[in-house]
């Protein structure tokens, strides 16, 4: 029997998976930042950490999956520390920072029903942690690794990596940065002159009179840098070390190599054993990015409304796609991809369909049309499923094992295969391992229910629209909903507590 085993970012190798409690998995993964609609890059890591988080409870472990919501701004430090992109965006869309976090919180969600994620056990947000996070750098400051200054609370990069690079635990350690090269080569930063050091990052930022978000802190009124929200809640909900840290490899610098130095300093340990991190999308082979015109918004690739699509591509269609490459390689996207990833799925969810249909057994008796030689085809590919995934969950060959296996059930289904020829023991197996992978696992659908899965999703995104349009008076909106809905039979009811439901017919 093959054990788990990931390739851990930290050490750069693969190992075998050890949780610290037996049975017991705890997972931290970066959530989004809830400052405007998720796009198809956001898609990747949390499928991807889905089908881990799968994974790791069919192997039998109790996992708790914490994934944040960054609702108090994303603070860059790359030229950009200060600003808080929820307040920006607030300002711009006339509504309440709050609201702003809510609609993209509930677009998010929505976006994440449609691809049939699972729910983290816990998904704290950084907004309701800001006394945590206070506390971790009150207590970063009395070890002495941070500073204040002008009401501003910066790390000390190059006091941290003295002390704990003989620790084995430099700062650099998970990026493979060195640190004397990052002070020569780091940009010039807004408010770069309060830093003792250009490597040194915020933990606590001073706001200034025109920013909308800010919280009393001991050092006056201001706001969390980015990077102390995500150690001080997977400190509070996984301890002060835990299993597995999951995001994309862009978030390896700064973030990840930042929650390694604040959280040693505060727990004595790096905080998770095993660091997990998808690869990048690219779309054509250009780098997404808004230079090149190719940031598509979830919406618009379910929809197809994005001029680099020449159609809408269901969620499972995007999920299936995903699943067919290993998580850590670099995923292209393409009209031509996509469409065959379409043809795929269809041609993997027939012959899944037609394969349930088959009869379970052959009445107990040794069939006179047994096939040895194709049993032992059947046995070894479903094997493989196991041992791919337990190959840090390369769901990539599970797949073209999975389409290996379409031909045979087709053959049976359509009477080119005798349909005994396949012992009981051996169509058990088949029908078993394909329904647990193909639904369990990887999380697929039925394309129809997905659409009505779909439809549902939209028509409660309709209603949260139509609800912020009532909120703010503005009930030519609300009423537009309602009647163009009406007139396709779909009827909204406001109920007495504010909420609103639907009824279809």
């Amino acid at each position: 029997m093959s054990q788990l085993t990931v390739y851990n970012s930290l050490t750069r190798k693969k190992e075998v998976f050890k949780s610290i409690i037996p049975n017991r998995a705890g997972m931290y993964v970066c959530g989004p930042t809830v400052s405007g609609e998720s796009h198809l890059g956001h898609a990747r890591p949390f499928i991807t950490f889905d089908i881990i988080y799968r994974y790791l409870r069919h192997l039998g472990y109790k996992v708790r999956y914490v994934r944040n919501i960054t609702d108090a701004g994303h603070f860059e430090e790359e030229g950009r520390e200060a600003e808080d992109k929820i307040s920006k965006k607030a300002v711009l869309e006339k509504l309440e920072p709050m609201e702003l976090v809510q609609k993209y919180t509930n677009l998010f969600h929505w976006a994440m029903r449609a691809f049939n994620n699972l729910d983290p056990d816990i998904e704290p947000t950084a907004t309701g942690h800001i006394v945590e996070q206070i506390g971790m750098i009150e207590k970063i400051i009395v070890d002495g690794y941070a500073y204040e200054a002008n009401g501003s609370v910066y790390f000390d990069v190059e006091k941290y990596n003295r002390d704990f690079a003989p620790k084995g635990m430099p700062y650099g350690i998970l990026s493979g940065r060195v640190l004397e090269d990052m002070l020569e080569t780091t940009r010039e930063l807004d408010n770069q002159e309060e830093k003792r050091n250009k490597a040194d990052f915020a933990l606590w930022k001073n706001a200034p009179p025109e920013h909308i978000m800010r919280w009393a802190s001991p050092w006056g009124e201001g706001f969390p840098g980015w990077h102390i929200e995500c150690s001080a809640m997977s400190t509070k909900y996984l301890g002060r070390e835990f299993d597995i840290h999951g995001g994309g490899m862009d978030l390896q610098f700064p973030h990840h190599e930042c929650e390694i130095a604040q959280s040693a300093v505060c727990n004595h340990h790096i905080p998770a054993r095993y660091w997990l991190h998808n690869n990048m999308i690219t779309i054509n082979g250009k780098k997404m990015g808004k230079s090149y015109n190719n940031v598509i918004k979830l919406t618009e690739l379910f929809s197809g409304s994005h001029p680099a699509l020449e159609q809408g591509y269901s969620p499972m269609v995007i999920r299936f796609f995903i699943l067919q490459t290993h998580y850590r390689s670099t995923l292209d996207f393409s009209n031509e991809a996509l469409k065959a990833a379409e043809r795929g799925l269809k041609r993997l969810w027939e012959g899944y369909e037609n394969l349930k249909k088959l009869p379970d057994s052959n009445n107990g008796t040794q069939a006179a049309n047994t096939d040895a030689a194709l049993n032992e085809k059947v046995t070894s590919l479903l094997a493989g499923f196991d041992e791919f995934m337990d190959d840090d969950f390369n769901t990539a060959k599970v797949m073209a094992n999975m389409f290996e296996l379409v031909p045979v059930i087709n053959g049976i289904k359509d009477k080119h295969i005798a349909e005994d020829a396949l012992s009981t023991a051996t169509l058990a197996a088949l029908k078993g391992k394909m329904k647990t992978f193909m639904e369990d696992i990887f999380g697929l659908m039925d394309e129809q229910e997905s659409k009505d899965g779909k439809l549902d999703s939209v028509l409660q995104l309709l209603i949260t629209i139509r609800k912020d349009a009532r909120n703010k008076r503005d009930y030519i909106t609300s009423d537009k909903i309602r009647n163009e809905l009406a007139t396709i039979g779909i009827q909204i009811k406001d109920e007495k507590d504010g909420n609103m439901s639907y009824t279809i017919g």
